[in-house]
């Protein structure tokens, strides 16, 4: 199931578990993890995109190895808020893997993730072979760190 935004992700999740941010990209596909509190996302994985079914069954045979119970894709929004045509591929890949999966998924604005795990690793002194395997993952994580940030600061609201 595909919604809208993270307030109609929220209710859908179980109290605990997993949830999974994807970058998803031309020729590979970054995937990070939460912990099962998220409250925390950890880069986990690259895989190289091949064809379509390839992929879903590599992704999903990974989320489910690990228990996630949500989905989350960064969406590549123009820098004016407006969608071009990656955005169209990355919902259009959402629906296709909605088909193959019960797991909610939903969209995170991902811009300037990729930037900022760039940053991020050139601080680390990474060496640029070493961030070309990693950076689609890194972003992957940033993607799904500003949701998880997201959820906590939405569920102390509810609390207020």
């Amino acid at each position: 199931m595909i919604l809208p935004d993270i307030a109609a992700f929220i209710p859908t999740l179980p109290r605990s578990g997993g949830i999974a941010g994807l970058d998803l990209g031309d020729k590979t596909i970054g995937v990070a993890l939460s912990d099962l509190r998220r409250s925390v996302a950890t880069p986990v994985e690259v895989i190289r995109r091949e064809k379509f079914t390839l992929d879903a069954t590599r992704l999903l045979a990974l989320l489910t190895a690990r228990g996630a119970v949500g989905i989350i894709l960064g969406l590549p929004l123009n820098m004016d808020g407006s969608e071009g045509p990656r955005v169209q591929s990355t919902r259009a890949f959402a629906r296709n893997l909605e088909k193959l999966t019960a797991l909610p998924i939903t969209f995170w604005d991902e811009r300037l993730s990729t930037v900022a795990a760039e940053r991020a690793l050139i601080e680390a002194d990474t060496s640029r072979k070493g961030r070309k395997e990693v950076i689609d993952k890194v972003a992957a994580s940033y993607i799904l760190q500003g949701a998880l940030d997201r959820m906590t600061y939405m569920a102390r609201l509810d609390e207020q």
